[in-house]
């Protein structure tokens, strides 16, 4: 994380993602703890709670911004993080259902500095594990007893299905040459944002919010969302692998369509079309292929581009958040956090 973090007053972005961290993990491992066996071993280690034997450990557990973002908009809506708590804990859940999946998907070996849970105990059984926290995420959220859990459960489940649907596209972009910008930022919107607007919008309704409170988050977060997944875009290409836990060129190893890759594809420049002719071959990529292709994708503007929109949609998502709070606590907080992680290392 970056520096950018401060609020005016109170909590730093960094403390606020200790909270919540603290406070959703009271939530996950005793729901984890009903799994069976097998699959609670699996989500154990990718929590970073145990090794591979189920021996006690202490490992990255991942930065808790899907939570910080239920529990705080719950408070900015003059309710109590207590409320939002199943809300926080689900989409914690569901993020990392999606985590295991995309793992294999994509065939990464590493997350948060370990080798990822496919790499440890099997492709099936990852994908297993996956869909035993997905299925946790609705029993932990239906069974929170708020007046609204019917209401919010909908909600859930309308994101996660956005979600999958930008998953599917992001795979099927890899089997296709031509990939246009507009269909890569709705697939980012889906994939990325459709889970940040749920956890925004979960907050505001658990936390007693109006529906314009409810909306003016949800839109928020989706914007965030946005963001959000162009920095992980330019960090899946320029981001430090001490930092970020992955290889260096980790994206552009795999081919992966990003936006900033897309944005140079699209761009109808010379160094598009060189791009072009790397990605499109069928040879691996070598590690001097790795560094051209970044050093395309910066040259054309891609790198640039992403960016400018991450800085863009952070703008608008700060202008719907004062639109919607009215603890003013909770929203510098949840401005502060909207900064940081439009401004990460990893």
């Amino acid at each position: 994380m970056t520096a950018v973090e401060v609020t005016a007053g109170g909590r730093s972005a960094r403390e606020v993602l200790a909270w919540s961290r603290e406070l959703v993990e009271s939530a996950l491992r005793p729901a984890a703890d009903t799994l069976p066996p097998s699959m609670r071993r699996i989500a154990g280690y990718h929590f970073g709670w145990w090794d591979e034997h189920g021996g006690q450990t202490v490992a990255d557990g991942g930065k808790a911004i899907r939570p910080a973002l239920v529990l705080l908009a719950a408070e900015a809506v003059g309710g109590g993080a207590a409320a939002a708590l199943p809300a926080a804990a689900a989409v914690e859940l569901a993020h990392n259902f999606s985590l295991l999946h995309d793992d294999v998907m994509d065939g990464d070996r590493t997350r948060r500095h370990r080798p990822t849970a496919w790499t440890v105990f099997g492709v099936s059984p990852a994908i297993l594990a996956g869909d035993a926290l997905l299925t946790l995420a609705f029993d932990v959220l239906a069974a929170g007893g708020h007046p609204a859990a019917p209401q919010a459960t909908r909600i859930f489940g309308a994101a996660v299905q956005e979600l999958l649907e930008g998953q599917h596209a992001d795979v099927a972009f890899e089997r296709r040459q031509n990939v246009e910008l507009a269909e890569c930022l709705s697939m980012a919107a889906g994939k990325t944002g459709a889970l940040l607007g749920c956890a925004c919008a979960l907050g505001a309704l658990l936390g007693g919010g109006s529906l314009e409170q409810i909306e003016h988050l949800h839109a928020f977060g989706r914007d965030l969302g946005l963001a959000f997944q162009l920095v992980d875009d330019l960090l899946g290409i320029w981001g430090d692998p001490a930092a970020t836990g992955k290889p260096v060129y980790s994206d552009l190893r795999s081919r992966k369509k990003s936006l900033p890759v897309v944005a140079a594809l699209a761009s109808a420049t010379p160094a598009g079309r060189e791009l072009a002719l790397l990605y499109h071959g069928e040879r691996p990529l070598s590690d001097a292929d790795l560094v051209r292709a970044a050093e395309l994708i910066d040259a054309v503007g891609g790198r640039a581009w992403s960016q400018s929109q991450a800085d863009e949609l952070l703008t608008r998502a700060l202008r719907r958040l004062r639109s919607a709070g009215s603890v003013p606590g909770p929203v510098a907080e949840l401005s502060a956090l909207a900064r940081l992680v439009t401004h990460r290392d990893h």
